[in-house]
């Protein structure tokens, strides 16, 4: 097992889980196995309570873990399905130790940070950097016990992956991160072999108003992560332009390490450039050389994708509005922007997205002014009351109006309030979720208990839906029964089902047991499709989500 540990100085949002799947990529295309781990050194057990706003967006697993938008980057980029064990928190890491010493393992020691914390965050990675590759989750096809729900179990694969790549989140002088850094010092150590360890230090070179690039926080960044042990072998520098050679030269210097080792990183129009940026700059060949592999084959995928994306945007263009509760951060939706990415590539068009704030279309005369130059409109997931009749403002105009829409999650259960609201005419529609109604047509289903606990409470990963013959459901996936993932607590009422289909309406899919609502559509219209599941979590760039895909060939029809 090779190990290759990124680490980020100088300040956070440089863009570590970029640079480590990108890096993830190039080994993947040399025929290697990738196993990715994001270690964040944040208390909390998972990301599945935290704010979008601080966080950005919660990105669910296969088996149902809540974490980091990075480990979207990694399934995305190497096209594998992770688990809950590749994500390690200090919350997950002093939640076992504790336990631990509860039930007397430690024989009465004095726990301490070291040994017994860096222990627990060693035996975690080599526990997962050694498990087989396949057998993590469910595959498409389905094989799901009579519950539902994705069965883990899948054959092994005959061999474990080749690299372990483990991403440090923070910076490097915060104190969080220390116990982390200590445990892969220590497990650097404890290797015979010079050849196992990598380590990559991505860091800033800004720019003075002179437009000079600047070393100094670099090297003060190396400085404080050379204080704990830990030389990088690699440095990615983030900056603005291209780092001048000189200056390649001077980081080199200072920071102890050869000047082809020091890689270029400039801001790029796209994230699916990176890799391409790194292979150009050499940073592959000089992981392969200081770790002594070869190429195994040689995949040029990647970089297929990269030119139909370029010339996708000289496709047709079509604009989408999202509206959303947190558009003003637009990562809050990263894995939809991704999505409606992998659909345009496929379909060769170019499709800008229109961030709307789901509260600015309530209470306003009319809303031509915020959908008169969109082709399609999208209401994606959220939480709480806030902004939401401004969504169902948005999906009754997109009905009325004929425009393709496409509904995720809370837009799916939004689409059923609008369409008991106004076709069913249950005027006080509403989700006991938000309000007492009289007409509750979103709520807890029998048997769902109340919820004491935040975290990890909702209908979480991989479960089967089976769908309806003869529908635009069957249409856009092409098959009777799928497996997406979720992340949700609500349901449709079942009481209600038959009024709301009396109209045209239609809940196409449906789980194992058919009480639980999947999917909506409307017969008559042009493309009204709502999900109470999440497909944007399984689109790829070279495989686009379904559901995604046939949105944009709609908005591309209705321009």
């Amino acid at each position: 097992m090779k190990y290759i540990v990124v680490t980020g100085g100088v300040m956070s949002g440089l863009g570590k889980g970029i640079t480590t799947a990108s890096i993830g990529r190039l080994l993947k295309n040399r025929g290697y196995k990738i196993v990715p781990i994001k270690i964040d050194p944040y208390i909390n057990i998972d990301a599945g309570t935290m704010n979008p706003y601080q966080h950005g967006e919660v990105y669910v697993l296969g088996d149902g873990a809540e974490v980091d938008l990075d480990l979207g980057h990694y399934e995305r980029f190497m096209d594998v399905e992770l688990g809950r064990e590749h994500n390690i928190t200090t919350g997950i890491i002093y939640a076992a130790v504790i336990e631990r010493e509860r039930k007397g393992d430690y024989l009465g020691q004095t726990v301490q940070i070291i040994p017994h914390v860096t222990n627990e965050i060693k035996a975690r990675i080599r526990e997962v950097a050694a498990k087989p590759l396949q057998g993590l989750r469910v595959s498409l096809s389905g094989a799901c016990g009579g519950t539902g729900r994705a069965r883990d179990g899948a054959e092994p694969h005959n061999s474990g992956a080749d690299i372990c790549l483990v991403e440090i989140g923070g910076t490097v002088g915060d104190i969080e991160s220390m116990p982390f850094l200590e445990a892969v010092r220590q497990m650097q150590r404890e290797e015979e072999e010079e050849d196992v360890f990598l380590f990559v230090h991505v860091t800033l070179v800004p720019f003075t108003a002179l437009n000079e690039q600047k070393t100094k926080p670099t090297q003060h960044s190396v400085k404080a992560l050379r204080e704990l042990g830990l030389q990088p072998d690699v440095i990615v520098c983030r900056s603005k332009k291209p780092l001048k050679e000189d200056v390649k030269e001077k980081i080199a210097m200072f920071c102890n390490v050869k000047k082809e080792a020091v890689i270029s990183a400039p801001d790029t129009g796209d994230i699916y450039e990176v890799p391409l940026l790194l292979e150009h700059e050499g940073i592959a060949e000089y992981v392969m050389d200081k770790l002594r592999l070869t190429p195994l084959t040689e995949d040029h995928d990647w970089a297929q994708m990269v030119a139909r994306r370029k010339e996708s945007l000289q496709g047709r263009k079509i604009r989408v509005a999202i509206v959303g509760k947190y558009a003003e951060l637009e990562d809050s939706y990263l894995s939809i922007k991704e999505a409606i990415k992998h659909a345009a590539v496929a379909l060769g068009c170019n499709a800008e997205l229109k961030w709307l704030e789901a509260e600015g279309l309530e209470g306003v005369d009319g809303l031509d002014p915020f959908f008169n130059d969109v082709q399609g409109i999208l209401v994606p997931g959220g939480f709480g009351i806030r902004g939401v009749e401004g969504k169902i403002n948005a999906i009754a105009y997109a009905r009325e109006h004929k425009i393709p829409f496409l509904g995720l999650c809370f837009g799916f259960q939004l689409a059923v309030i609008e369409a008991a609201r106004d076709i069913a005419q249950l005027k006080d529609a509403h989700s006991t979720e938000h309000c007492e109604t009289p007409h509750p047509v979103i709520d807890l289903l029998e048997g769902q208990q109340g919820v004491e606990d935040m975290g990890g409470t909702m209908r979480l990963g991989d479960y089967e839906v089976f769908i309806r013959k003869d529908t635009l459901a069957e249409r856009i996936y092409g098959k009777r029964k799928i497996v997406e993932r979720h992340r949700h607590r609500y349901e449709v009422n079942p009481a209600y089902i038959e009024q709301i289909e009396r109209e045209g309406v239609i809940f196409s899919g449906t789980d194992r047991s058919g009480t639980r609502m999947e999917i909506m559509e409307i017969e008559g219209h042009p493309f009204f499709f709502a999900t109470q599941f999440h497909p944007e979590f399984k689109s790829r760039p070279n495989k686009p989500s379904p559901p995604f895909k046939a949105f944009l060939e709609a908005c591309l029809e209705k321009q």
